[in-house]
Protein backbone atom coordinates (compact mmCIF):
# COMPACT_ATOMS: atom_id res chain seq x y z
CA UNK A 1 0.00 0.00 0.00
CA UNK A 2 2.83 2.44 0.74
CA UNK A 3 4.31 1.61 -2.24
CA UNK A 4 0.94 2.15 -4.18
CA UNK A 5 0.56 5.42 -2.30
CA UNK A 6 4.26 6.87 -2.77
CA UNK A 7 3.87 6.23 -6.37
CA UNK A 8 1.05 8.25 -6.82
CA UNK A 9 2.24 11.29 -5.06
CA UNK A 10 5.35 11.22 -7.27
CA UNK A 11 3.38 10.97 -10.39
CA UNK A 12 1.08 14.09 -9.45
CA UNK A 13 4.03 15.92 -8.29
CA UNK A 14 6.23 14.96 -11.76
CA UNK A 15 2.67 16.38 -13.88
CA UNK A 16 3.03 19.61 -11.73
CA UNK A 17 6.40 20.29 -12.26
CA UNK A 18 6.32 19.53 -15.48
CA UNK A 19 3.60 21.86 -16.86
CA UNK A 20 3.73 22.15 -20.34
CA UNK A 21 2.11 25.86 -19.69
CA UNK A 22 4.58 28.36 -19.50
CA UNK A 23 3.89 31.38 -17.76
CA UNK A 24 4.90 34.71 -18.60
CA UNK A 25 4.70 37.03 -15.64
CA UNK A 26 5.01 36.37 -11.84
CA UNK A 27 2.07 36.21 -10.11
CA UNK A 28 2.45 38.22 -6.69
CA UNK A 29 0.83 38.09 -3.58
CA UNK A 30 2.66 40.57 -0.96
CA UNK A 31 0.75 39.99 2.66
CA UNK A 32 1.47 41.72 6.15
CA UNK A 33 -1.47 40.99 9.13
CA UNK A 34 -2.85 44.44 8.48
CA UNK A 35 -2.87 44.79 5.24
CA UNK A 36 -2.18 43.38 1.70
CA UNK A 37 -0.17 45.24 -0.59
CA UNK A 38 -0.52 43.13 -3.95
CA UNK A 39 -2.71 40.12 -4.73
CA UNK A 40 -2.41 37.81 -7.51
CA UNK A 41 -0.89 41.66 -9.21
CA UNK A 42 1.53 40.74 -12.49
CA UNK A 43 5.00 41.21 -12.10
CA UNK A 44 7.97 40.64 -13.98
CA UNK A 45 10.53 39.74 -11.03
CA UNK A 46 10.82 39.87 -7.51
CA UNK A 47 14.11 39.60 -5.60
CA UNK A 48 14.17 38.76 -2.05
CA UNK A 49 16.17 38.31 1.01
CA UNK A 50 16.34 34.57 1.99
CA UNK A 51 18.08 33.61 4.82
CA UNK A 52 20.79 31.72 2.14
CA UNK A 53 21.35 35.07 -0.03
CA UNK A 54 19.64 37.12 -1.73
CA UNK A 55 17.42 35.43 -4.84
CA UNK A 56 15.39 36.27 -7.69
CA UNK A 57 11.79 34.87 -8.96
CA UNK A 58 10.80 34.82 -12.32
CA UNK A 59 7.81 33.29 -14.42
CA UNK A 60 8.06 29.57 -14.49
CA UNK A 61 10.73 29.52 -11.56
CA UNK A 62 11.07 26.17 -9.80
CA UNK A 63 8.69 25.96 -6.55
CA UNK A 64 10.18 27.16 -3.34
CA UNK A 65 10.05 27.94 0.33
CA UNK A 66 12.45 29.77 1.94
CA UNK A 67 12.59 32.09 5.22
CA UNK A 68 13.59 35.75 5.05
CA UNK A 69 15.45 37.20 6.62
CA UNK A 70 15.72 41.31 7.18
CA UNK A 71 16.60 42.82 4.07
CA UNK A 72 14.98 44.27 0.85
CA UNK A 73 12.05 42.88 -1.16
CA UNK A 74 12.62 44.38 -4.55
CA UNK A 75 10.08 44.26 -7.11
CA UNK A 76 10.52 44.96 -10.98
CA UNK A 77 6.94 45.40 -12.22
CA UNK A 78 8.16 45.39 -16.11
CA UNK A 79 11.13 43.47 -18.11
CA UNK A 80 14.20 45.88 -17.97
CA UNK A 81 12.58 48.22 -15.84
CA UNK A 82 16.10 49.88 -13.88
CA UNK A 83 14.09 50.95 -10.97
CA UNK A 84 12.19 48.48 -9.21
CA UNK A 85 9.87 49.23 -5.94
CA UNK A 86 11.51 48.60 -3.02
CA UNK A 87 10.26 47.67 0.80
CA UNK A 88 12.37 46.69 3.86
CA UNK A 89 11.15 43.32 5.71
CA UNK A 90 11.77 42.87 8.95
CA UNK A 91 11.76 38.40 7.74
CA UNK A 92 8.84 36.08 6.75
CA UNK A 93 8.12 33.68 4.34
CA UNK A 94 7.89 33.21 0.57
CA UNK A 95 6.51 30.34 -1.44
CA UNK A 96 6.79 30.12 -5.28
CA UNK A 97 4.07 27.34 -6.62
CA UNK A 98 4.12 25.75 -9.66
CA UNK A 99 2.04 28.19 -11.62
CA UNK A 100 4.16 30.88 -11.23
CA UNK A 101 2.59 32.24 -8.45
CA UNK A 102 4.81 33.76 -5.33
CA UNK A 103 3.24 34.34 -1.68
CA UNK A 104 5.11 36.97 0.24
CA UNK A 105 4.42 36.80 3.60
CA UNK A 106 6.35 39.15 6.65
CA UNK A 107 5.18 40.51 10.08
CA UNK A 108 5.77 44.22 8.25
CA UNK A 109 7.37 45.89 5.24
CA UNK A 110 8.15 49.33 4.74
CA UNK A 111 9.06 51.38 1.12
CA UNK A 112 12.54 52.41 1.83
CA UNK A 113 11.39 55.95 0.35
CA UNK A 114 9.24 55.98 3.46
CA UNK A 115 11.77 55.44 5.84
CA UNK A 116 13.67 58.23 7.63
CA UNK A 117 17.02 57.89 7.95
CA UNK A 118 17.47 60.50 11.66
CA UNK A 119 14.49 57.69 12.57
CA UNK A 120 16.21 54.91 12.01
CA UNK A 121 19.46 56.16 13.87
CA UNK A 122 17.28 56.86 16.95
CA UNK A 123 15.79 53.40 17.04
CA UNK A 124 19.33 51.95 16.85
CA UNK A 125 20.56 54.00 19.80
CA UNK A 126 17.45 53.54 21.80
CA UNK A 127 18.28 49.09 21.17
CA UNK A 128 21.58 49.63 22.02
CA UNK A 129 21.16 51.47 24.93
CA UNK A 130 17.94 49.12 26.50
CA UNK A 131 20.82 46.18 25.55
CA UNK A 132 23.51 47.53 27.47
CA UNK A 133 21.60 48.38 30.53
CA UNK A 134 19.45 45.10 30.30
CA UNK A 135 20.58 42.02 32.62
CA UNK A 136 22.85 39.77 30.45
CA UNK A 137 20.78 36.63 29.18
CA UNK A 138 17.86 38.01 29.71
CA UNK A 139 14.60 38.25 27.62
CA UNK A 140 15.09 41.91 27.37
CA UNK A 141 18.46 41.89 26.31
CA UNK A 142 17.45 39.17 23.64
CA UNK A 143 14.80 41.26 22.63
CA UNK A 144 16.86 44.60 22.28
CA UNK A 145 19.33 42.84 20.09
CA UNK A 146 16.96 41.59 17.84
CA UNK A 147 16.06 45.28 17.32
CA UNK A 148 19.62 45.93 17.03
CA UNK A 149 20.03 43.86 13.92
CA UNK A 150 16.85 44.32 12.58
CA UNK A 151 17.13 48.45 12.87
CA UNK A 152 21.20 48.10 11.17
CA UNK A 153 19.69 46.00 8.44
CA UNK A 154 17.14 49.12 7.81
CA UNK A 155 19.86 51.50 8.17
CA UNK A 156 22.09 49.22 5.63
CA UNK A 157 19.40 49.47 3.41
CA UNK A 158 19.16 53.17 3.00
CA UNK A 159 22.78 53.72 3.19
CA UNK A 160 22.95 55.10 6.51
CA UNK A 161 26.16 53.03 8.52
CA UNK A 162 25.02 52.45 12.88
CA UNK A 163 27.68 51.40 14.53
Amino acid sequence: MLSRTASSFLRRSATRCMSTEAATAVKLNFCLPQETLYKGASVHSVILPGMGGEYGITANHVPYVSQLKPGVVKILHEEGSADPEKYFVAGGYALTHPDSTTDVICPEAVKLDDIDPSEVAKKYDAARTKFSSATAGSIEQAEAQIEMEITKEMGMAIGVSLN
